[in-house]
C-alpha cells in the first residue's frame, strides 16, 4: 500500500504539471521505501513511462501531441539512455545522491523563477526559432537545425534518465518552448510522449544489462502512478499553474535536503 500511495504522488504531480513530476519518484523511493539510487532508478522509470504514456494518449486524443517530434526526441534518448546507466554504475551512491539533489535544486530554482514571472507574463515577441510551423498545415517544418536541436534535447534527456531515473521533462519542455512555435499545452503533451519512450527504453536497457527490477515494488508503484496521472489531468485545468509551481518547487528543495541529510546521517 505504501508503494501505491507513493506512486500516486508521482502520477498526480506529473498529471498536474506535465513535466517535473517524475523527479519526485526517486526521492520517494529512496526515502519512503529505503531503496538505493540504483535500485530505485528502474522502478521510477517504469512508473514514469506508464504515467507519461497515459498522459500522451490523452494528448493525442485532444490533438495536442506532436508525435513525430516526440518520436525523434524519444528515439535519440533511448539510444543515449544506456550511457547514463553506465555512468551511474561507475559512480558511488553518495555521488549519485549529490548529483540528484543538485538537479532537484536547479529545477526548483527555475520553477520559482517561472512562477514569479507568470502573473506578470507578457506575450512573447516574435523571434527566430529552429523549428517553424507551416502556416497552412500547422505542422513543424523539418530542417537540419530543427532536427539537431530536438536530437540534442533527446540525447541529454536519455543520459539523465539512465543515470538518475528521471523523465527529464524539465529538459524537453523548455527546449520545445524555445525552439518551436507550439503552445505550452502541446509542448507538455509532446514531452509526455517523449518521456514515455525514453523511460521505457532506459528500463529495457537496464534489464538487458543484467539489472534487477524489483517487481514487488515496481508493480504497485506503477499502479499508483497511473491512478495519480488520471486524477492529476482531471484537476490540472482547475488549478493555477504558478501557484502549483511554487508548491512543487518548495517540495523539491525539501526532498533534496532530506536526501542529503539522510546520506550525511549514515556517513
Amino acid at each position: 500500500m505504501i508503494a501505491v500511495a507513493l506512486g500516486s504522488i508521482v502520477g498526480l504531480i506529473l498529471g498536474l504539471t506535465g513535466a517535473g513530476g517524475s523527479i519526485f519518484a526517486m526521492p520517494l523511493l529512496v526515502l519512503g521505501l529505503n531503496q538505493s539510487m540504483t535500485q530505485a532508478a528502474p522502478v521510477a522509470l517504469l512508473a514514469v513511462s506508464g504515467a507519461a504514456a497515459l498522459g500522451a494518449v490523452n494528448g493525442l486524443r485532444a490533438g495536442l501531441t506532436r508525435y513525430r517530434t516526440a518520436l525523434v526526441i524519444g528515439a535519440v534518448g533511448s539510444v543515449t539512455a544506456p550511457l547514463g546507466i553506465d555512468l551511474a554504475a561507475r559512480a558511488s551512491h553518495e555521488t549519485l545522491v549529490y548529483v540528484f539533489a543538485a538537479v532537484m535544486l536547479f529545477v526548483a530554482t527555475r520553477m520559482f523563477l517561472q512562477a514569479h514571472r507568470a502573473p506578470h507574463a507578457v506575450v512573447d515577441r516574435p523571434r527566430l526559432r529552429a523549428c517553424r510551423l507551416d502556416p497552412q498545415t500547422k505542422r513543424i517544418r523539418w530542417t537540419a537545425p530543427c532536427a539537431l536541436v530536438l536530437s540534442l534535447s533527446g540525447a541529454a534527456t536519455g543520459v539523465l534518465s539512465g543515470a538518475l531515473g528521471v523523465g527529464a521533462g524539465f529538459v524537453i519542455v523548455p527546449t520545445l518552448h524555445a525552439a518551436t512555435d507550439l503552445p505550452m499545452a502541446s509542448n507538455i503533451a509532446t514531452s509526455l510522449m517523449a518521456i514515455a519512450i525514453i523511460s521505457a527504453g532506459a528500463v529495457a536497457a537496464f534489464v538487458l544489462k543484467g539489472g534487477h527490477l524489483a517487481a514487488g515494488v515496481a508493480t504497485p508503484f506503477l499502479a499508483g502512478a497511473l491512478g495519480g496521472m488520471l486524477i492529476g489531468r482531471a484537476l490540472a485545468a482547475r488549478m493555477a499553474g504558478h501557484r502549483l509551481q511554487r508548491v512543487f518547487a518548495t517540495c523539491m528543495v525539501v526532498a533534496a535536503a532530506a536526501m542529503i541529510y539522510r546520506l550525511r546521517g549514515r556517513s
